[in-house]
């Protein structure tokens, strides 16, 4: 029972890397984004930062507990803690997704009304909507590849969505056997579909996350080709 809740406590800086990955967007969505926010300023930031903090301290106390649970009816609680937190993530994540798909249809039309800003201030939403974009699809990849690190090791059955370097090295390669990616391999395979618009390195083997990666790779096609290239036909 206890290996099954190993990937909880043994990657614990995963968890942070992923907090921090919101705040910062929260702090994107403060600093940078102008008038294109879906609804006030303030909604976005404030409805994240409601489902992070309950979030992350639900987290860190089932971390706590799985380090102490030594009888079963002491790890069946921190199951069923687990499933809470992939309940609480993936609306957090959606609600961030919208929120940013919410901004770049609104860049368009602002665009397309003949109504936009200036060109500096053009090129600061599409950082914003391109950044944020890679953090939410890298926090997408995370928390559905093999269930989700809040529940992986709880199903009978684990179904990778991915297949990372490492794992097709793990043939005799020792170092790689146990391996298993964490958030920053994500966020690189993110990082690299945005840029290049396919996998580098990783390859999608499931259906949702083909589609995942062709929703990041459009987003970012359009963020780059249409806004980016009308703020740089602007300045010059």
């Amino acid at each position: 029972m206890r290996e099954a809740h190993q990937q909880l406590t043994t990657q614990s800086t995963d968890f942070w890397l992923a907090r921090c990955a919101v705040l910062a967007i929260v702090g994107l969505q403060i600093g940078i984004v102008n008038d294109l926010t879906v609804g006030p300023r303030w909604l976005a930031p404030t409805l994240e930062l409601a489902l992070l903090v309950p979030l992350s301290v639900a987290t860190a106390w089932t971390q706590r507990r799985a380090r102490k649970a030594s009888t079963n009816a002491e790890w069946n609680l921190v199951g069923r803690n687990r499933r809470t937190l992939r309940a609480l993530a993936i609306p957090l994540t959606a609600l961030v997704t919208l929120m940013n798909f919410g901004a770049l249809a609104r860049l368009l039309e602002a665009i397309l009304a003949g109504h936009a800003g200036p060109g500096r201030t053009l090129l600061l939403d599409a950082a914003n909507i391109w950044i944020t974009n890679v953090i939410i699809f890298a926090l997408w990849f995370w928390a559905l590849d093999r269930s989700g690190p809040a529940t992986r090791g709880l199903a009978a059955e684990q179904r990778s969505d991915f297949l990372f370097t490492q794992q097709q090295s793990a043939v005799g390669r020792p170092e790689f056997a146990k391996w298993s990616p964490g958030f920053i391999d994500y966020l690189f395979l993110a990082f690299t579909n945005a840029t290049a618009f396919s996998p580098a390195d990783t390859f999608p083997l499931t259906v949702r996350a083909k589609l995942l990666m062709m929703a990041e790779a459009v987003i970012s096609l359009v963020t780059l080709a249409l806004v980016a290239s009308r703020a740089v036909g602007i300045l010059n």
